[in-house]
């Protein structure tokens, strides 16, 4: 599947108020073939102007929703530590602790497609132009905030740390009833929104983005990272964070 095609379809498949923070490939494209080709080695300043726009708004929606993990994580820290004598809030704290784990996935593969699709259309450019853009404008890329993935990795670790605090190993003769107690919070959470759909589209996502590439060079992505084995969410594959990316 071709890129705009995949990130056409991760953003209709991702939360309605996400969509529009996402990369604005088919415009970026629709720049590039406008360029005039001329023997000026300076880049195009609307495209370049649209790039920058792009990683600003990359920055500003990555870094909202990273300060608010980080508050909704302590709030649930204090809320499962208060409620360990209160079996009722339990099934409320189950529900929030998987959204956020889901959330923070997706915001994970937010990170990584985008920078995918500017590495992309970076690479359409200089093969239309000539130029050698992409290696400047990439090494900008690697320091800005929405690449920086290190305190979002922690905190989905943390995050997965509270999911075995709150869905417990039990004994084998309990095991079934519990799976099935679990399944019906997840159930009960998909059914009232979309998170656990929408992770699950994620991770196959940026599963798609690596296997795509048939050669290895400066701008590839490593290769997938499993998950720990949690039976009731059915997930195997964890996506670390985005690196020097992709051939196409």
């Amino acid at each position: 599947m071709k890129f705009g095609k995949r990130l056409k379809r991760q953003i209709e498949e991702s939360l309605p108020e996400w969509r529009h923070h996402f990369l604005n490939y088919k415009e970026l494209k629709r720049r590039v073939n406008a360029v005039v080709v001329s023997s000026s080695p300076d880049p195009d300043p609307a495209f370049l102007a649209l790039l920058h726009a792009e990683v600003d708004k990359f920055n500003a929606f990555f870094l909202e929703r990273e300060e608010d993990f980080v508050i909704r994580q302590r709030e649930l820290q204090e809320l499962i530590q208060n409620s360990a004598a209160a079996p009722a809030e339990m099934g409320r704290v189950r529900k929030e602790v998987v959204d956020l784990h889901g959330e923070m996935v997706l915001l994970l593969n937010y990170s990584s497609i985008n920078y995918t699709g500017l590495a992309k259309i970076l690479k359409k450019y200089d093969k239309r132009t000539g130029g050698v853009l992409r290696l400047p404008v990439i090494a900008g890329v690697l320091q800005q905030p929405f690449y920086a993935t290190e305190l979002l990795s922690k905190l989905v670790r943390d995050c997965e740390a509270m999911m075995d605090a709150v869905f417990p190993l039990v004994p084998a003769a309990d095991a079934a009833a519990t799976r099935e107690a679990d399944r019906d919070a997840l159930a009960a959470a998909e059914a009232q929104q979309s998170i656990f759909r929408n992770t699950v589209a994620a991770l196959l996502t940026m599963q798609e983005v690596r296997s795509s590439s048939s050669t290895y060079g400066h701008f590839s992505l490593p290769p997938m990272t499993p998950l720990p084995d949690f039976d009731w969410l059915q997930q195997s594959v964890q996506p670390p964070p985005p690196s020097p990316l992709i051939p196409t």
